[in-house]
């Protein structure tokens, strides 16, 4: 396949472009609004891969492979897809969607059952990444293209990875809140599945950070499953073990994060460390709540849609990035910006204070309610 390194910046306006597209938000609701910061901090060459070879006549057949449904990011996710479906319907015959349960042998069989039922595309998000690479680069080997969408496989055989950069996740995460506790203090770090690339991605940008200041300990690493149960169990067991040890809450989303608030809550603190979330409303309205200083940098599962537009695009044959960032918002509780990272916008105005603590903020879809949302797609 010919590959080759477009301009930077075009890249990064196709990128900005298309995730824009997606976000039906009013401006005041918004902060920055330019190319996709994740592209243009980038100091790794753009590349670009030539899909000529897949392009054919529509209407097309695609396969989304979904590790699982196991929480509500997820959920949003597979709303985001069938929601771009139905607004291509004249382009789109089928889409089959299938949900691995977080079974990673399971997934494999769902991806094998796709490509035996002819499809023209594969959308795949893995359940782990090196469990998923061989049919997966069985498929791209095969000449089926894969746009792989928030997990990839540890391999380069797909067409297109669609993320929002979970290294930028780690660094600023990390670094917003080594700069919150003057570079000193101890963090329990609460990351979400163990194998997966989400999480072990920002688990190494995040200790990459912490690695540079001494006087930063981390106390204990225990994995969530992204779950606000099990976030807000292992929270209450590293108070029991740490207590006011722990100065700072580090979680790579804010599934866990919201239950290691209530945790904190009932543990009867009225002090809050610095903690840091991602889209769910819980977290951010959590920290709104109790005063906590809190960072939320949002992994938008709107890029289920945008893995839809993409997959158009590798139909018609158009050039896509092999790597295709979403820009995203930095939000930061008043007063608690550090000397590197700023906010676009306030978490306090962030936060749906009226809405349930379990809903996802950034899906892209306008009104969003996960308990009401039903379209009809091409099946």
């Amino acid at each position: 396949m010919l590959k080759k390194v477009l301009n930077f910046a075009l890249v990064a306006g196709l990128a900005a472009t298309s995730a824009t597209a997606l976000f039906a938000q009013d401006v005041e609701k918004n902060g920055y609004k330019g190319a996709s910061r994740t592209m243009l901090w980038s100091t790794v060459p753009i590349e670009v891969v030539d899909t000529t070879q897949y392009k054919k006549d529509g209407p097309y057949v695609i396969g989304f492979s979904n590790a699982s449904i196991s929480n509500s990011w997820r959920v949003g996710m597979l709303h985001s897809i069938q929601q771009a479906a139905a607004d291509n319907a004249d382009k789109i015959k089928q889409l089959i969607i299938t949900d691995a349960n977080d079974d990673p042998a399971k997934q494999v069989s769902d991806v094998q059952d796709l490509i035996s039922r002819g499809v023209d595309l594969l959308i795949v998000s893995a359940a782990t990444a090196e469990a998923l690479d061989s049919i997966v680069t069985k498929a791209h080997e095969d000449g089926i293209p894969v746009v792989m969408v928030d997990r990839r496989v540890t391999s380069e055989n797909f067409t297109t990875f669609i993320t929002a950069s979970d290294w930028v996740y780690g660094h600023m995460s990390a670094q917003w809140m080594v700069e919150k506790l003057g570079g000193k203090g101890n963090i329990v770090m609460l990351p979400g599945m163990a194998g997966v690339s989400v999480a072990e991605t920002r688990i190494a940008a995040a200790k990459q950070v912490f690695a540079n200041y001494p006087d930063i300990k981390v106390l204990d690493l225990q994995y969530t499953d992204w779950s606000p149960a099990k976030g807000k169990q292992v929270m209450a067991a590293l108070i029991q073990k740490y207590g006011t040890e722990i100065n700072g809450v580090w979680n790579d989303h804010g599934l866990q994060g919201s239950g290691a608030i209530e945790a904190m809550v009932e543990a009867g603190w009225t002090s809050f460390p610095p903690v840091t979330c991602a889209d769910l409303n819980g977290c951010v309205k959590g920290a709104v709540e109790n005063k906590a200083p809190a960072f939320n940098y949002d992994y938008p599962p709107a890029m289920g849609g945008l893995s839809v537009q993409v997959a158009l695009d590798i139909l018609a044959g158009k050039p896509v990035p092999k790597q295709y960032e979403m820009n995203v918002d930095i939000a930061i509780t008043k007063g608690d910006e550090t000397t590197s990272v700023k906010a676009d916008k306030w978490i306090e105005d962030y936060a749906r204070l009226d809405a349930p603590n379990d809903l996802i903020l950034s899906t892209g879809i306008p009104n969003y309610d996960p308990t009401t949302f039903s379209v009809e797609y091409p099946q």
